[in-house]
């Protein structure tokens, strides 16, 4: 097998399935603490189901969807025979906050490892997958992001940048869920009926992102093009300005980052 999941966790569970779409499900092998949840996957994807140990042995690139406090024990497990295939065998961390010197040290040693971090579009094909890798990893990490294209907007970056690079990618989702749903709230509440109004700003965030990514607008010069002087965006953009809305976003934007780097301690 050329790729193994050890974790099908929701995150594991979309980057395996873009990595089947990619390279077919009869090239990947499943590994999770629930069989049964493995095996649902592997019968969606056509893929196998092994165990951590036989995944360690058999797959050549190793998707990690463990909890970054879970890391270390389940590294125990297998690091013998990681260590066993040096050269042979990648390591995929997608663990928040665990740098890939972190990774190799619970590993038993030095490994190939190529980080990612996935948000959840990338389950319907409109995610954003960071990565970056070790040195050991660097004639592999094309192959790795490669496999990934059929998740969304693959995207490398520097190590040191990828933590606060995952609050925005990753953490962001439920930050814009929350603003959708505060949308939707206000307007229920002058009157519009639930499914329209969790249509309407649906649809409008989904525009105004493609606004900004694909129409190549600044934020700030969108939001000028829509408030007209006197306007009503104008004053509801006075009435966020007045609940610090923008502070509110970046406190939490740095509350996200300060937690991904305790996790990595």
């Amino acid at each position: 097998m050329k790729f193994g999941f050890i974790g099908t966790g929701n995150m594991g569970s979309a980057i395996a399935k873009a990595v089947a779409k990619n390279k077919g499900g009869k090239n990947i092998a499943l590994a999770d603490r629930s069989i049964q949840k493995a095996q649902i996957l592997a019968d969606e994807i056509g893929a196998s189901v092994l165990d951590n140990q036989a995944t360690a042995k058999q797959c050549d690139y190793i998707f990690l969807g463990v909890k970054p406090q879970m890391m270390e024990h389940m590294l125990a497990e297998i690091k013998d025979i990681l260590q066993s295939r040096k050269g042979e065998v990648t390591l995929v961390s997608m663990a928040a906050g665990l740098t890939a010197d972190k990774i190799c040290e619970m590993a038993g040693g030095d490994v190939a490892v190529v980080r990612i971090m996935p948000n959840t579009p990338v389950a319907i094909g409109k995610g954003i997958i960071l990565y970056c890798s070790n040195e050991l990893a660097k004639n592999k990490e094309t192959f790795v992001a490669e496999a990934l294209s059929m998740g969304g907007l693959v995207d490398k970056i520097d190590e040191k940048l990828i933590d606060v690079g995952t609050v925005v990618a990753g953490c962001g989702p439920a930050f814009a869920a929350m603003f959708a749903e505060s949308l939707a709230d206000g307007a229920v509440s002058c009157g519009l009926p639930r499914e329209k109004a969790e249509q309407y700003a649906a649809k409008m965030i989904e525009g105004t992102a493609s606004l900004i990514s694909d129409g190549g607008k600044h934020p700030a010069k969108l939001k000028d093009e829509v408030c007209s002087p006197g306007g009503s965006t104008i004053k509801g953009v006075e009435a966020l300005e007045g609940n610090n809305f923008r502070g509110a976003v970046m406190a939490a934007v740095n509350a996200a980052y300060n937690k991904t780097k305790e996790l990595g301690k």
